[in-house]
């Protein structure tokens, strides 16, 4: 049986519900040996990894993703409890929606499409990437020693063509439909807290506002709004004995852009990128966004100005009218954080890097790695509870904050030293080292690159 530290045995026995208690070992050990391994996670570099602590035939641990009964919703609650339990109660959980792209080529392989790639294509220029896309909702959690909010993701769908949902006999589903189903699980699972739900242009959708506006008790969407957005006044109240149908719409009101032209700015300093703050001059107003067939949803609308000018004139908009001007444009900003999110996966868990190519495995894959990088700022949260973690400077690289590089090698360290180097007999020769030279093993071991 697998020995944990003390920590993340303690954090992930929750897991277990969902697994067989075989199946739970060998995924806890590929869970060891895909956070200790450094380039390619392939199951045969993570039991490389882990050397004599793999029981049984290695065509077990293949069988995990592939063919192994279990499902990942169950183990998405139990992440998602975990990480709520950073959030105070008396706070709105602050969600970010996103997809992102993992290239994937081969003939037979699930679920693969071409999708334009947003971080190599331009408005005059298309990149087209085939591989999947992957819708992800994440949570901020402020942690004592981080300077911004991190994003950790709790749940994952991959979208799907239209062709392949035919095929399989599925309703097909947009993106923006795709986050309003992993939304509705998360108001289902915790009815007693109130979400914040963030998104980019690509999620800044009537349809998205809508679905916030009917549960808006309980969530509240933050996204970018079109200059020229269609905005109307409620409309009247029937009066008694009015004939007709009912009117669903008030007076049309000028553009968010044509208020801007005449109407005065006023300045705040804000919340801003990277936990800093900014100068801004901005103009408020609210309204009711109207698109046919879909109705009337109330809205606050911000434009803002940057007074440095570095950043390009935006408009944001809340479902929550309610919400002040500073508090919309802090919220916006803190949606960045799920950007760096997906690059450090696929930096430091290679999130890029897998190679299945069945349904099951390509449908388990990448929702296990993002949860990966869940466990890891939890565990090092746990790690770092007793005492003040410090960062991994260098003379020539110094840094003030800790960073994702920083908590997987801290984690990378306790799993060497209290799980392989603990349990497995042909590693007893490193206990008779110098302490000087078995610390600097360990920390060239721990290094994320």
């Amino acid at each position: 049986m697998l020995c944990l530290p003390a920590r993340l045995q303690a954090l992930v026995s929750g897991f277990s519900i969902a697994f067989t208690r075989p199946t739970f070992q060998r995924v806890m050990l590929l869970f060891v040996g895909m956070l200790l391994t450094r380039g390619r996670r392939t199951v045969t570099g993570m039991l490389l990894t882990v050397g004599g602590l793999a029981d049984g035939h290695f065509g077990s641990y293949h069988r995990v993703f592939s063919r192994s009964r279990w499902l990942l919703w169950p183990l998405a609650k139990v992440l998602t409890a975990l990480v709520l339990e950073l959030v105070p109660t008396d706070d709105s959980v602050v969600c970010a929606v996103d997809d992102t792209l993992t290239q994937h080529r081969g003939k037979n392989v699930y679920g693969k499409a071409r999708h334009r790639d947003p971080c190599r294509a331009t408005r005059s220029h298309t990149v087209w990437l085939w591989g999947h896309k992957w819708v992800v909702l994440s949570v901020n959690v402020k942690f004592a020693f981080a300077k911004r909010p991190w994003a950790l993701p709790v749940l994952a769908a991959l979208y799907r063509g239209r062709e392949l949902n035919q095929q399989e006999g599925r309703i097909h589903k947009t993106p923006i439909e795709l986050a309003m189903g992993l939304m509705a699980a998360l108001l289902h699972w915790f009815p007693q807290r109130k979400f914040i739900l963030l998104g980019d242009g690509g999620y800044a959708s009537h349809e998205l506002a809508a679905f916030c506006h009917r549960h808006r008790r309980r969530l509240t969407l933050v996204s970018l709004l079109h200059p020229r957005a269609h905005l109307r006044n409620p409309p009247a109240k029937r009066r008694k004995g009015q004939m007709g149908r009912i009117a669903i719409r008030g007076a049309k009101l000028p553009h968010p852009q044509d208020v801007v032209a005449k109407a005065p700015r006023q300045r705040a300093t804000v919340n801003w990128y990277g936990g800093n703050k900014r100068r801004l001059e901005f103009v408020t107003e609210t309204g009711h966004w109207y698109k046919a067939t879909e109705g009337l949803v109330p809205i606050r609308w911000v434009f803002i100005h940057d007074i440095q000018g570095t950043y390009q004139d935006r408009y944001f908009y809340s479902t929550d009218p309610k919400l002040s001007a500073s508090a919309i444009i802090a919220l916006y900003t803190s949606r960045w954080n799920i950007e760096v999110m997906f690059q450090e996966c696929k930096e430091h868990l290679g999130l890029t890097s897998p190679r299945n190519w069945k349904k099951q495995s390509v449908l388990r894959t990448v929702p296990c790695l993002l949860g990966c990088y869940s466990l890891v700022c939890l565990l090092f949260h746990k790690l770092t509870a007793a005492g003040k973690a410090q960062p991994r400077s260098k003379e020539w690289y110094p840094k003030s904050h800790i960073t994702f590089s920083d908590a997987l090698a801290a984690v990378r360290r306790s799993l060497w030293c209290q799980t392989v180097f603990a349990e497995s007999k042909m590693h007893d020769a490193l206990k008779k080292l110098p302490a000087k030279l078995r610390n600097s093993l360990l920390d060239q071991l721990s290094l994320t690159q």
